[in-house]
């Protein structure tokens, strides 16, 4: 968190759900008095101030330039007696002084940049600076990504954001002129967006790299602007252009922008305003609200109408609640994004429950070679929509299987539960009996004998003696000559197969009559490139090729689709083929449109479609895949399955309009099961976990 010196947080909203998005920053382009600065900053309401590390015009010379003889040369910077360290570090974002070119044609220009940089740089990591903002990188940055690469490997608590405008200089300048954009090689092929995915891929995407995203006035299309959400953007930087007045003349964002804002801070994306004259003329009448309705709603959504921000707290502490007579020149502009924020819905039992969860790399379970821990049952069983469609599919089923006419006569269905863990399902078909008015006596089959004593202790509780018996066997070993009108699992993994349910199904099917059901009936897997920088590094932070060909579940949140899912594998149940044969191979093209923009794939999201049962009397699912994605009575998605992740060794650079073709294999040898993977286009790379040589799943 950001605070003041005297320890008073001034945060947009008292929230712990959005990270860092509750913090706004200014910056500005020179400050005479930095701790006078800094000071109006935080009494205007932000939390850091934006501030060059030297005079933005003090021009300085290479030392190996420098006349031996001549005096020395005063310092480029202010001495850091002026703040404490808790102030350098928490308060303040320093900034390279904008005239530093590392790739100038000028070899002395060059030089100098490469000396300043670096000089200014070693400053900031002096400091001890929470982050330095850097200018934006040409077409060609190659020099001035080897000096940065330089110092990210160097820099301990010093993150470098790199500024990145929405839309190219020369073409927004071109848009306000009237004219048609420029014509020259640089701008026919990059947009800022592939400018930056080059200066990355030069630095290795480095973790400490971050952007700072330029908004002004021109924005591009949604589906270009979501690219963003799956790169490692720290903090937005809203112009003064970006800002319309509106009939009141109260400054205001046009409703793009206002989608656009909202979507960051909801990723904990900070907020950074600066100002560069003035904008007026555009009418956003229908898209936003006068003042005097913001701040009813800032201090409605506050939780009490009229309680006051900590910034207009601290300020009538000090004036007796007067408004000053210095109010700070962007204080409306402030107030404005503060109502963003605070319109921002608040999280949802669920979501916070799965704040942990957002962006963690968790390994896959090995259900088979491992048991389950009572914490790992537990959160499953809170999951009450997937229980909700396992009732209503084993409803749909016994109505079904058994006529009116039979239930009547008191027709007994036997009906497994394999792999029936502490009982969950158990429960659902119990249920699912007494609403269809059908008879059923249940086997509970589970290997993990502390499980079994759950199952046990509830058919005492629960009085189920005479309608449940608990087996504590491996279903694949187990033998028993009465066979089963239906057959229940949840074996599922978050890639339909990946836990073995078709290996652990086909070996269980033996215990199904003639024309018995399985629940689930099917299931078909799906896979999407995607983007997502913090699962990219996050997986090679773990060392190792084994890290970058291991597949790994994970809640997505700072992501996005280079290009819609497209179905891999389709497993049935009851299997019928006389040679059950798992291993698949699938070829999969991601088609993308002409117009869809240059994107960077760091691997591919899966999900799975599972029909638990269809028959006459209905049809139940159960999904994760987002189209369908199984919804909870209370408008809840089901959360016992995140996505999994497959990373790639090195991201692939996509460009505009170009297709993504991606190759799927999933292997089964001698007490074993694993994915190979590769993307073939638009460059080739390398077969992941040939051999299952990262990762298998035992059988």
């Amino acid at each position: 968190a950001v605070c003041r010196e005297d320890g008073v947080a001034m945060p947009l909203a008292r929230r712990t759900d959005l990270g860092d998005s509750n913090y706004a920053g200014l910056e500005v382009a020179y400050c005479h008095d930095l701790r006078r600065s800094l000071a109006h900053t935080l009494d205007g309401g932000f939390d850091f101030l934006v501030a060059p590390l030297a005079h933005p015009r003090h021009r300085r010379p290479a030392a190996s330039a420098l006349d031996p003889s001549a005096p020395p040369p005063a310092p480029f910077a202010r001495s850091d007696l002026l703040l404490n360290s808790t102030q350098w570090s928490s308060q303040v974002v320093g900034k390279t002084s904008p005239w530093i070119d590392c790739d100038s044609a000028s070899v002395p220009n060059r030089r100098d940049g490469e000396a300043a940089l670096r000089q200014e740089l070693m400053w900031a990591a002096h400091l001890s600076l929470h982050a330095v903002l850097l200018p934006a990188p040409s077409c060609s940055a190659t020099n001035y990504a080897r000096v940065v690469n330089q110092f990210l490997s160097a820099l301990s608590s010093t993150a470098l954001w790199v500024r990145v405008p929405v839309v190219a200089p020369e073409i927004e300048a071109a848009a306000a002129r009237g004219e048609p954009e420029p014509s020259s090689e640089c701008h026919r092929h990059r947009d800022p967006f592939e400018q930056w995915a080059t200066f990355r891929a030069l630095c290795e995407g480095h973790p400490s790299l971050g952007v700072c995203l330029d908004v002004g006035a021109a924005l591009p299309s949604a589906s270009e602007m979501h690219r963003w959400v799956g790169e490692p953007v720290r903090a937005v930087c809203l112009r003064d252009d970006a800002f319309v007045a509106n009939k009141r003349g109260f400054p205001v964002l046009p409703k793009p922008h206002q989608d656009f804002v909202t979507l960051m801070m909801r990723k904990n994306v900070q907020v950074i305003l600066r100002g560069a004259g003035d904008t007026s003329g555009v009418d956003v009448e229908s898209e936003t609200r006068d003042a005097d309705v913001i701040a009813m709603d800032i201090a409605a959504t506050s939780g009490t109408r009229n309680e006051p921000t900590p910034a207009e707290a601290l300020r009538d502490a000090q004036t007796g609640g007067a408004e000053p007579a210095n109010k700070h020149p962007m204080r409306a502009k402030w107030e404005y994004v503060v109502y963003l924020f605070r319109k921002i819905p608040t999280t949802t039992e669920q979501e916070l429950q799965e704040l942990g969860y957002r962006d963690y790399l968790q390994a896959p379970l090995q259900p088979l070679m491992d048991n389950l821990e009572s914490a790992t049952y537990e959160t499953f069983e809170k999951d009450a929509s997937k229980y909700i469609q396992y009732e209503n599919a084993v409803l749909a089923c016994l109505r079904d299987l058994v006529s009116d006419a039979d239930a009547v006569a008191g027709k007994e269905t036997v009906l497994m539960v394999v792999g029936a863990g502490r009982g969950p399902l158990v429960r659902a078909s119990l249920r699912a009996a007494d609403r269809s008015g059908r008879v059923i006596r249940v086997f509970a089959v589970e290997k993990n004998p502390n499980a079994v004593i759950t199952l046990q202790s509830l058919v005492e509780s629960e009085g189920w003696g005479d309608r449940v018996t608990v087996v504590n066997c491996d279903m694949r070993a187990w033998e028993f000559s009465e066979k089963a009108d239906v057959l229940v699992s949840e074996l599922l993994g978050s890639f339909g197969d990946n836990e073995l349910s078709p290996e652990c199904l086909d070996g269980a099917q033996r215990f199904l009559k003639p024309g018995g059901v399985c629940i689930p009936q099917s299931y078909t897997s799906y896979l999407a490139p995607i983007t997502s920088s913090k699962l990219w590094n996050d997986a090679k932070a773990r060392g190792g090729l084994a890290a970058m060909e291991t597949p790994y579940v994970v809640k997505l949140h700072r992501h996005a689709l280079v290009a819609a899912a497209q179905p891999v594998f389709t497993f049935t149940h009851p299997n019928v083929e006389k040679v059950i044969d798992n291993s698949r191979y699938c070829k999969l093209t991601f088609p993308r449109s002409r117009d869809d923009k240059a994107a960077t794939v760091h691997g591919f999201a899966g999900y799975f479609d599972a029909t638990l049962y269809a028959g006459p009397a209905g049809a139940v699912s159960c999904s994760i895949y987002p189209p369908t994605h199984t919804i909870g009575p209370g408008g809840e998605n089901m959360f016992s399955w995140f996505p999994i992740y497959f990373p790639i060794r090195a991201p692939v650079d996509v460009p505009q309009g170009q297709d993504v073709q991606a190759h799927m294999w999933r292997c089964v040898g001698s007490g074993k099961v694993w994915y190979e993977w590769a993307v073939t286009k638009p460059a080739v790379g390398p077969v992941h976990n040939v051999n299952g040589r990262s990762y298998w799943v035992g059988l």
